[in-house]
């Protein structure tokens, strides 16, 4: 028999509909004790866990954001709030409610609590996708506690939410659910009557997948999980009522026939993806950085914009230890905006596999950083007068050029002159080569350049 809608009264009977809807939603939990993860934020006494129950005391409910990955429970939480203590609920989608739909549901709230004394909970899903307009609407309300705002949003509400609300708020991080618990979920749906009811059985390697592409997005998992059952059925076909179907690894390929990639192009995921791209190719790990190179471009990534961060890795973590990393990236970069998708993957790769087994080196990085440092701290006096350009009328009689020695008419093309400003003589090297790679080779003519221009090396 199928489980009653979650906000339906008790004399409302079970719902003929309830077979209609997503597995998901059929089993989302009703109550604390279904709900699987997130045990740090649901710990006794936590302001979570009191909002849900209901707790009492003078201090009153507060409003919450909950923030974290998809399926990881936001609406069921935000469900499990409202339906504590009586409170009314209202349920608005950033994607499509306006200014006009959050203040009609202030309007209700207050009405409620002014005639019947009810409070009313407002969950607001998507915020991340509200203007700062439209979430100055929402001030009044959670201010005088008109309505208990829960809202949800994938997005770090640092940058998504204003900072007006974020005070008023409580900030609940949820993160994915552990292995354990997406299998867990997945036994749940087997088993329940208002899931699949016992009416399919799952291969230990079925669900080893299953766990495995959810990415600990619970939703991804009940929904591949009936897209298998699907598919075993189809395979099946008239099969006995008492006979359970055996859903297979085979099934489960062929329902989700690749996984679904979490990763926002406009969001977190975003950043830092792209991040622990640039962090693996530094720290010479290859297989990570295909790792990460694959799961951008399977998101459907900017390969001019993959490319361009390649670049820029080759000159700040590679540098003169391989001065050719530089070449190839740049290489693929022109060859990316030219070849396009797909096959600018295996450029991209090229590019990250160099990258990633060269030698590193950060001295050139380090040296124009520090070069600007200086800049930044006002030393650096005039241009030594002898390097000052001659090339305009009345440089001579200033001495511009005066005492200059063009370094070609030396034996070895080095001049010995100075070529600081005067205040910055003799001061720390700002290159410094390591003794990687390249590199290493360039140190000893470097400490050779030092002594024959007559600046001792540190």
């Amino acid at each position: 028999m199928a489980i009653p809608d979650l906000f339906a009264s008790a004399g409302d009977g079970p719902d003929p509909a309830a077979s209609l809807r997503p597995l998901a939603v059929r089993m989302r939990p009703r109550s604390l004790e279904q709900v699987r993860g997130q045990s740090d934020v649901l710990k006794t006494g936590s302001p979570l866990r009191r909002l849900i129950e209901g707790s009492g005391g003078r201090a009153g409910p507060v409003s919450a954001i909950l923030w974290g990955p998809p399926g990881t429970g936001k609406t069921t939480l935000a469900h499990l709030v409202a339906s504590s203590a009586g409170r009314e609920f209202v349920e608005l989608s950033a994607v499509t409610a306006g200014v006009k739909d959050v203040r009609a549901a202030m309007d209700q709230a207050e009405r409620s609590r002014s005639l019947y004394g009810r409070q009313t909970v407002l969950f607001l899903d998507e915020i991340h996708r509200f203007t700062k307009a439209q979430q100055d609407a929402l001030l009044p309300g959670v201010e005088n506690r008109q309505v208990v705002l829960v809202a949800a949003t994938t997005e770090n509400p640092s940058f998504s939410v204003i900072a007006p609300l974020l005070s008023r708020s409580v900030l609940i991080t949820l993160t994915s659910l552990s292995d354990t618990d997406i299998g867990e979920v997945v036994d749940a749906a087997l088993a329940a009557p208002e899931g699949l009811d016992s009416a399919y059985d799952l291969d230990g390697d079925a669900r080893d997948h299953l766990v495995r592409i959810s990415g600990g997005d619970a939703r991804r998992a009940l929904t591949a999980l009936e897209a298998a059952a699907g598919v075993a059925d189809d395979v099946r076909g008239v099969r006995g009522e008492d006979t359970p179907t055996t859903i297979t690894l085979a099934h489960v390929e062929q329902a989700m026939s690749r996984a679904a990639v979490r990763y926002d192009r406009s969001g977190d995921q975003h950043y830092d993806v792209a991040s622990a791209l640039i962090k693996s190719m530094r720290g010479s790990d290859v297989d990570a950085a295909l790792h990460y190179l694959a799961r951008m471009l399977e998101a459907g990534e900017d390969p001019r914009f993959i490319a361009r961060r390649i670049v820029i890795a080759a000159s700040e973590d590679v540098g003169m230890a391989d001065p050719t990393a530089l070449q190839t990236a740049v290489a693929a970069l022109h060859a990316v905006a030219q070849i396009g998708m797909p096959e600018a993957r295996i450029i991209l790769a090229q590019a990250v596999v160099h990258n990633a087994l060269a030698p590193k080196s950060n001295a050139a990085y380090r040296g124009i950083d520090a070069a600007i440092a200086d800049i930044r701290a006002g030393k650096g006096g005039a241009v030594p007068t002898h390097l000052r350009g001659t090339g305009y009328a009345g440089a001579a009689r200033l001495g511009h050029g005066e005492g200059y020695v063009y370094a070609h008419d030396e034996p070895d093309a080095v001049a010995a002159q100075q070529y600081l400003p005067d205040d910055l003589v003799g001061r720390t090297d700002y290159y410094q080569p390591t003794d990687r790679g390249f590199e290493a080779r360039l140190q000893t003519r470097w400490a050779w350049l030092r002594e024959r221009l007559g600046r001792s090396s540190s």
